[in-house]
Order: structure tokens, then C-alpha cells, then sequence
């Protein structure tokens, strides 16, 4: 029966290993994101006539980066397996078995952006503006990585382009989920907050922009997203990547609001506030 439909192609997860060390493609895609980052960022520091240095922006993905680690396994801990972190909390550091949050990792990020501020006497709204366009790469090619492993897949359907994932015990056609988020939080959007940071120059809008955008293309592709197995729906149809998103939409509306109550004089990331 589910023949008609798309086969997972046969992508072994594991590029190579020498010896007991082997490079798997989503760690792979975490390198790529990241050196992709620090491209983007390294040229819009030498465009910016001094405001941004090239130290500042490795200190800057330093401090992104551990942001999106601990924050996305100490997310994904709380948000989606608290009761057994609760009566194992040792399964907090067991990040060897997987696990991380997309909402953790943000706030994580956040926590990070807050700290370099105060450290380099920047702007919040400032710092957040210059990482903002930069996210949806590693978000991107995250998707991609959940793709090759075989992870994350979409619900049950009879589309054309429906696939069977090896992963999936009941081998049903389902939606390639990863690959819609792929294309809308990571294509999509880096689209638009890349046009956004360069031509508006109100603080809070790259930033404002990115959490709006990530939070309706997240509500939109739960539409289609299998939920975990030990969560499923929280309200009737309403999946927990649902309920994390609407607080983004309404936090990116309240920054955008926020950057325009700043003084006309504190645009171009400027001034500290």
C-alpha cells in the first residue's frame, strides 16, 4: 500500500568514522550553520564604520553558541520531558541521548544577547537586531539534519509527495514536515529578516520581525508535524510547539512597539537603551 508513495532515501546519518570517532551529518549541520554565521557577521561588522568589531562578533557567537546549547537541552528537558527529569534528573546532562528544544535554545540565546550587552555596553535591542538575521541559517539546516536522521516527521497523509520514514514503526505516508520547516523557518525567514534589518534601521525591527515570523511559520507547521508520542495534543488539536510560538508572536510585536517608543536619534543600533 505504501508503495505509491515516497521512499526516505537511504542517507546513513554517519559521513565517516575513524576509529571510535564518526561525524554525523546533523552534527555537520551545526559547523555549517555556524560558520555560515560568522561569515554573514564578520561582513555586516566591516560594514557597519566601527559600531561592530570582528572580536566582537566571535565573543558575540561564543556566547550564541552556548546559549543554544544548554538552553536547547535544558528546554527541551522541561518543556517536553519533565516527568522524567523528574524522577531521573540525571537525564538532564545525558545529552548523548538526544534532545533539544528549538523554544530553549531561543532563550538561551536571549540570556546570551542580554549578557553581551551589559559586557560591551551595547544595546539589548541593538545586539538582538544584529544576531536576528543569522538564526534562520542554523534553523535551516537544523531541518535538514532532523531530515537525514529521520526524526521530527509529519502526520499521517495521502498527498503526492507523502513519504514513508524508516523511523516510523507503523510505516504510514506522512507529511515531510522537516522539510516545510526547512523552507519557511529557514528560507523564508531569513529572507525576510535580512530584508528587514537592511531597510529599516528602527531598532527592534530585524529582531521584532524574526520572533513574529518563526512563531506563525511554527504555529503553521505543527498543522502538518506529528506530535511527540508521550506529549500529543495538549488542548484538543493545539500541540505544545503551538503554545511555545504564541508568546514569540506577541514578544516580537512588543519589541517592534518598544523600538519605536525609542528616541528618533537611536537607530542604526546606536545607542545603548
Amino acid at each position: 500500500m505504501t508503495e505509491r508513495f515516497l521512499q526516505f532515501p537511504q542517507i546513513d546519518p554517519v559521513i565517516f568514522s575513524i576509529g571510535p570517532i564518526s561525524l554525523h551529518w546533523y552534527g555537520m549541520m551545526y559547523l555549517v550553520a555556524f560558520v555560515t554565521a560568522m561569515l554573514l557577521a564578520n561582513r555586516a561588522a566591516d560594514r557597519s564604520g566601527g559600531v561592530w568589531t570582528r572580536d566582537q562578533v566571535s565573543d558575540l557567537l561564543f556566547f550564541g553558541f552556548l546559549g543554544v546549547i544548554l538552553g536547547g537541552r535544558i528546554g527541551y528537558v522541561l518543556f517536553y520531558q519533565f516527568e522524567l527529569f523528574l524522577a531521573e534528573p540525571a537525564y538532564l546532562f545525558k545529552i548523548w541521548e538526544g534532545g533539544m528544544s528549538f523554544h530553549g535554545g531561543l532563550l538561551g540565546v536571549i540570556l546570551a544577547i542580554f549578557l553581551f550587552a551589559r559586557k560591551t555596553q551595547k544595546g539589548f535591542l541593538q545586539v538582538g537586531d544584529f544576531v536576528a538575521p543569522l538564526v534562520p541559517i542554523g534553523l535551516g539546516v537544523g531541518r535538514i539534519g532532523n531530515f537525514i536522521n529521520a526524526e521530527l516527521w509529519g502526520r499521517q497523509t495521502d498527498v503526492s509527495w507523502a513519504m514513508v520514514f524508516p523511523t516510523d514503526p507503523l510505516q504510514l505516508p506522512r507529511h515531510p514536515s522537516q522539510l516545510y520547516e526547512f523552507f519557511l523557518e529557514g528560507l523564508v525567514l531569513f529572507a525576510i529578516v535580512y530584508l528587514v534589518s537592511i531597510k529599516s534601521k528602527r531598532l527592534g525591527m530585524a529582531s521584532g520581525s524574526f520572533l513574529i515570523g518563526y512563531g506563525i511559520f511554527r504555529m503553521i507547521v505543527e498543522l502538518f508535524r506529528e506530535p511527540d508520542a508521550h506529549l500529543g495534543f495538549i488542548f484538543s488539536y493545539i500541540s505544545m510547539g503551538q503554545i511555545l510560538s504564541l508568546p514569540m508572536v506577541l514578544t516580537g510585536a512588543f519589541i517592534i512597539w518598544w523600538g519605536y517608543r525609542q528616541p528618533s536619534n537611536q537607530v542604526n543600533g546606536q545607542a545603548a537603551n
